[in-house]
């Protein structure tokens, strides 16, 4: 796995340079960023409207497991890594809780 690939514990969020929206023309979700645009199919889609930068790649796929009754992990994973390549998913970056000091 190379450096700039999301990991199951990572929480990844659209970037700001892409948005998803509803395409009436087609009738289906595309994915807009300034060179052009993607056609979601439902399970893309579906995957994308989760990232939200609160739920963990891990978190995803076990909610759209659950929803298609079969794991998914590695599609999730796939699709994400494929977006962070092109620059259109990023990984939230979440700040390690501070412990309390043992005064």
């Amino acid at each position: 796995m190379s450096a700039n690939e999301l990991t199951l514990a990572e929480r990844p969020r659209l970037s700001a340079r892409a948005r998803m929206q509803y395409d009436a023309v087609r009738e289906k979700q595309v994915l807009l960023f300034p060179e052009g645009l993607l056609v979601l199919n439902e399970t893309a889609a579906a995957i994308l409207a989760l990232c939200d930068g609160q739920r963990s790649v891990a978190e995803i796929a076990a909610e759209l497991g659950a929803r298609y009754s079969r794991p998914v992990d590695q599609d999730v994973l796939n699709l994400l890594n494929r977006l962070v390549q092109k620059r259109l998913v990023e990984a939230q970056v979440v700040e390690p809780m501070a412990h309390a000091d043992d005064r």
